[in-house]
């Protein structure tokens, strides 16, 4: 089912508003890639359990470096996912604190 005219330019009309208003948000939609929050969930919980992977994959090959860094990883995914909220609460309180 294809759009009429005044809804293709009202759509149009919509994305520059957009554009203008919130690039970022623009950038997400039209690019589709996960930015900010979401992304830091995927990437984070992906590098955890590739750690814990390879820390199993360690202890069962008996190799200890494997093992180390699984779990320098595993550490390295759970910081990323975290502390990005707690960075994110200390900007917002920051910015809400009235100026001396």
């Amino acid at each position: 089912m294809s759009l009429s005219e005044e809804e293709r330019r009202s759509l149009e009309e919509l994305e520059r508003d957009l554009a203008s208003t919130d690039p970022d948000l623009a950038y997400e939609l039209k690019s589709g890639r996960p930015r900010g929050a979401l992304a830091r969930a995927v990437l984070g919980t992906l590098a955890v359990l590739a750690g814990f992977v390879m820390v199993i994959a360690g202890i069962i090959s008996q190799l200890v470096i494997l093992g180390v860094l699984g779990f320098l990883l595993a550490s390295g995914g759970a910081y990323w996912l975290f502390a990005g909220k707690s960075l994110r609460r200390r900007i917002q309180r920051h910015d809400d604190d009235p100026a001396p």
